[in-house]
């Protein structure tokens, strides 16, 4: 089994952790993170169960598999950070370095890190944290067949995971990785109505989660077009078809859609 070492320890790096140990594929003992925020780090150390290191160069060495889990703008200076042992981007050579910062893909690192690095791109989501995340993984990697098979397989563990070229990564996370926000404010609209008409609020909140989850479960299990799905709930002269209306006249599928093409950059 292989260990990960996290540079970086945010939302998202936690969500992936508690996932990997909630799914069995991992215990806490087979991760570490290092981030500059010592204080953080350990109470979600604590919380977790991974090892937290006060040095980048202690967890890289200690680490076959690093995940890079900081902003964006942080990693060209991570990898140019000059340690005790030397430059991260040294210190990462025959390593693997999986990616899960936005536009930080095979192409953007090959310049920067020694050829011996292996590279995989990833951008997940948050329900990846209750094994119910979504992985879009770059088609272009430099790993080995053995690591590819090794991580498809930790992945899976926590979610559905998704190939996809470079170029259309960002509209794929527009849906899987921003849409976890949209899904929550549709969520809370819903139960905040609920409230309005006498509904307690955590039976609001439950119905409207569950309502989701079990929607696209269905979809999934069932391969049946979104649509269909709409028109079976749909009777004539009932509630539903009036809400659907409301929802048509207020705007809410070009609404969803302006959302995922500003969330992909387009």
């Amino acid at each position: 089994m292989k260990k990960i070492g996290f540079i970086g320890m945010g939302n998202m790096a936690k969500a992936m952790a508690l996932g990997f140990i909630r799914s069995g594929k991992m215990s806490g003992d087979d991760m570490g993170a290092f981030a500059p925020n010592q204080e953080k780090l350990m109470k979600n150390a604590a919380e977790v169960g991974f090892k937290s290191y006060a040095d980048i160069e202690s967890l890289i060495d200690d680490y076959d598999v690093i995940l890079m889990a900081c902003k964006p703008y942080q990693i060209e200076n991570v990898l140019a950070q000059q340690t005790s042992k030397g430059v991260v981007r040294d210190l990462l050579a025959g390593k693997v370095l999986l990616s899960v910062a936005i536009t930080w893909d095979l192409a953007k690192y090959a310049p920067l890190v020694d050829p011996s690095t292996r590279v995989q791109y990833i951008l997940p989501n948050t329900p990846a944290q209750v094994c119910e995340g979504v992985f879009i993984v770059e088609k272009d990697n430099t790993l080995t067949a053995e690591e590819a098979q090794w991580l498809e397989d930790l992945l899976s563990a926590c979610g559905t995971v998704v190939t996809m070229p470079a170029h259309l990564i960002g509209a794929g996370s527009a849906v899987s990785g921003c849409g976890p926000a949209f899904a929550a404010m549709m969520l809370e609209a819903m139960a905040d109505a609920a409230v309005k008409l006498g509904v307690q609020r955590a039976d609001s909140y439950k119905l409207a989660a569950q309502m989701v989850v079990g929607t696209g479960k269905l979809m999934l299990e069932t391969g049946q077009h979104p649509g269909v799905m709409k028109d079976a709930v749909c009777s004539p002269g009932g509630t539903t078809i009036r809400g659907v209306v409301a929802l048509e006249r207020a705007g809410m599928r070009a609404a969803f859609m302006d959302a995922v093409e500003a969330a992909s950059g387009k």
